[in-house]
């Protein structure tokens, strides 16, 4: 099946270039500008846009890069995306980046960024303490104090001072993209046919390399050719796929999913790029109206824990909602934080009478015969019981 929008295809080439022509493109076009890279899950981008900068959301290397020095700098039992994105700096590829900031994600993504920070000292590296307790009083001012922290150092790298109205500038394009991210994601819920997943990822992944400008205006070409398809409704399951927030699955596994026999209607893939329910506010103080929205309007997560609203209510209400008929855990191999949630997920959605399946990936993974097998076997067991 071809996606019709050839522009996608075009960026997503580009996207999955290791050189990162798209970020050079940017630099080149704006002289003496820097680039800024960050880690999955979550980051706030407004805080670099405003700062003048690109940021660029990078998840490892996938299948494109041998790792040849990363495990002499890590353990074995870490996660591919971790030593793939180590072997990305200790290769050169990173060199069109001028800073890297990570977050609270798992103990291996903090090593990650002390390592790099050891590793490459002319570059601007920082770790972002995201609070684990939002129902306390202080959390949210606790949020917007490191956030000035980071903004700071951001002004110090850019040479540029940040005011109010360029983050409430910045705040208003991302609400923007977000917005459309969600018009998508409900068209894909109400009619996955329209919408297949694999097309839908290269499109909202691509907004992880390019000016939110752009991206936004890719978006705004892509949903109204996406609501007109006429495509045919196949006689597939409706799964929700749970466990993808940080390491991506390889484009072709998310194809398989649905070749064998699936719509995807919800997923956590990207999650950062649709990090809130609703659109953070634009009036009052800028960097507390974030940090406010990352304790009341974020989206549930495996690396965020708030236990005002438990993850697992939230999984099966987003079942619910989506009308999905099982729920497919698609998680990385060695990932932490994925497995450690699988057994409340897993109890939750067996009292809710919710069928499920687990598999595990890695982003170097290019055979997928037996999750195939595995997939399709699942299928017919729902659809034949």
């Amino acid at each position: 099946m071809c996606c019709g929008m050839p522009f996608i295809e075009r960026t997503f080439d580009k996207c999955a270039d290791l050189q990162f022509p798209l970020v050079r493109e940017w630099k080149q076009a704006h002289p003496g500008a820097k680039a800024v890279a960050y880690f999955p899950v979550y980051s706030p981008v407004e805080l670099i846009h405003a700062s003048g900068m690109l940021p660029v959301g990078l998840s490892g290397a996938g299948d494109r890069l041998d790792i040849q020095h990363a495990d002499a700098r890590f353990g074995s039992f870490i996660c591919s995306i971790v030593k793939t994105t180590l072997e990305l700096g200790l290769t050169g590829r990173l060199e069109p980046f001028d800073g890297f900031l990570f977050s609270s994600i798992c103990d291996s993504a903090r090593n990650l960024c002390f390592v790099m920070k050891r590793n490459f000292p002319g570059m601007y590296v920082d770790f972002l303490h995201l609070p684990h307790n939002p129902s306390s009083p202080a959390a949210a001012q606790f949020l917007a104090e490191e956030y000035r922290r980071v903004l700071a150092e951001l002004e110090r790298l850019s040479g540029s001072k940040v005011s109010d109205d360029a983050l409430r500038r910045s705040i208003t394009l991302y609400n923007r993209n977000r917005g459309l991210v969600r018009e998508l994601y409900q068209l894909r819920t109400r009619d996955p046919q329209q919408a297949p997943t694999w097309e839908l990822y290269r499109l909202i992944r691509a907004g992880n390399f390019m000016p939110v400008e752009e991206h936004t205006a890719m978006l705004e070409a892509a949903l109204p050719e996406f609501r007109a398809r006429g495509a045919k409704k196949r006689d597939s399951i409706r799964i929700v796929v749970e466990g993808s927030f940080c390491e991506q699955p390889p484009l072709a596994l998310i194809r398989l999913i649905e070749e064998a026999g699936c719509y995807i209607v919800d997923d956590d893939f990207v999650i950062g790029q649709s990090w809130f329910e609703s659109d953070v506010p634009t009036g009052g103080d800028p960097i507390l109206a974030l940090a406010a929205s990352y304790m009341d309007r974020a989206v549930y997560s495996s690396v965020r824990h708030d236990f005002r609203k438990p993850r697992w209510d939230g999984l099966v209400e987003k079942v619910r909602r989506t009308q999905a008929d099982a729920v497919l855990f698609l998680i990385a191999k060695f990932c932490e934080p994925a497995y450690f949630d699988y057994v409340p997920y897993k109890q939750e959605v067996e009292r809710a009478g919710v069928p499920h399946l687990q598999l595990e990936f890695e982003e170097k993974s290019f055979t997928f015969d037996h999750l195939r097998t595995e997939v399709e076997t699942f299928v017919e067991s729902l659809v034949f019981d």
